[in-house]
């Protein structure tokens, strides 16, 4: 099967890269809403070529003269230096409109994410269902950006005005109008917005699923009795390569604890760190997704004890018959205590 091939005409290209740029620079730039109407009300006063000229003699009054507000300048000043045509004003105001509604979608976007988040309070923070909303969060933010974008577009394009508020109506009916009338002349607004609005989105979120295990673990450590100011983060004396997440002494015993959501190939070291180490006691907790029998038994044979999720605990009976390997729900102050008999 053979291809056409593929060409994108220069007049499209270039109205594109335009707009995306216009869209950058103006995240760079910071805009408050004041500084947006101002220039807004520029616009509505010259709406020809005189408009860059006015906007380049009033930027430095918009803006003001400190750091921020020369960064902002700067920001403007490469904006109006590739504006050409009436048609380039045109573009950039569209793109100062869908700038200053950025920021209402990617509220949205969050919205079912701060919903889902909403649930963890009900939910064990060693248990896989936690694990799962922690993992899952950054990506629904992503994917609800993506078609709430999709959808915004779809009903510019359908002139549709009654998902907002009668005050906002008659703002986006012409930015409704604008969005009709660029794409004639080639744009493709969702998809270039997209770039720019999937860039701010994962800026605003972060994949935690790391650093938050490592919380979670604090957070039970913390629960049943532990000090805070008594843990720490700490390298092997005797093994510099192994980090123990969690270092703390109990009744004159040490103990180091690693925490990895899954094992991989790194529970080897600790098995190393297990043959040199002074500690007393050392612990891995892991969700256990991908712990087999012979990984567990290979951990235990050098004395370093398991905690793993409650729900994989439960399904796996080989390694309930292990001894030393434990249900998260069983990280008690108790339980940290009876280990040290095992010294």
């Amino acid at each position: 099967m053979k291809f056409e091939k593929l060409e994108i005409k220069k007049e499209k290209f270039d109205i594109n890269l335009k707009f995306y740029f216009f869209l950058k620079y103006l995240v760079k730039a910071k805009l408050t809403d004041k500084q947006a109407k101002n220039i807004f009300e520029i616009y509505s006063l010259t709406k020809t070529a005189n408009f860059k000229l006015m906007m380049l003699e009033k930027v430095s009054s918009i803006f003001g003269s400190s750091k921020t507000g020369l960064q902002s300048q700067s920001f403007l000043i490469d904006i109006f230096d590739i504006v050409e045509t009436e048609n380039d004003n045109e573009l950039f105001i569209f793109s100062l409109k869908l700038y200053m509604i950025k920021d209402l979608l990617l509220q949205e976007a969050k919205t079912k994410d701060l919903l889902d988040v909403a649930k963890l309070d009900n939910l064990d923070p060693l248990s896989l269902k936690y694990d799962k909303v922690t993992l899952f969060s950054p990506y629904s933010t992503r994917v609800s950006g993506a078609l709430l974008s999709l959808m915004f577009f779809e009903r510019l394009e359908n002139e549709e005005t009654n998902f907002i508020s009668k005050d906002a109506e008659e703002f986006v009916k012409k930015l409704a109008f604008s969005a009709k009338s660029l794409k004639q002349q080639g744009l493709e607004p969702n998809q270039i917005f997209m770039l720019m609005f999937s860039e701010s989105v994962n800026q605003s979120i972060t994949s935690d699923s790391g650093s938050n295990y490592e919380d979670r673990i604090l957070s039970v450590l913390l629960k049943i009795g532990m000090d805070s100011s008594k843990i720490k983060k700490i390298h092997d004396s005797d093994d510099s390569l192994t980090e123990f997440d969690f270092f703390f002494e109990l009744n004159g015993k040490t103990y180091g604890i690693g925490a990895k959501r899954t094992l991989r190939e790194r529970y080897k070291q600790f098995i190393k760190t297990a043959q040199m180490s002074s500690i007393d006691v050392m612990i891995e907790i892991t969700l256990g997704l991908d712990l087999t029998e012979d990984k567990a038994k290979a951990i235990r044979q050098h004395g370093v004890y398991l905690f793993v999720s409650d729900e994989v605990y439960q399904m796996n009976t080989s390694l309930q018959k292990i001894e030393g390997i434990f249900s998260t729900k069983s990280l008690t102050m108790e339980v940290l205590l009876k280990l040290t008999h095992d010294i």
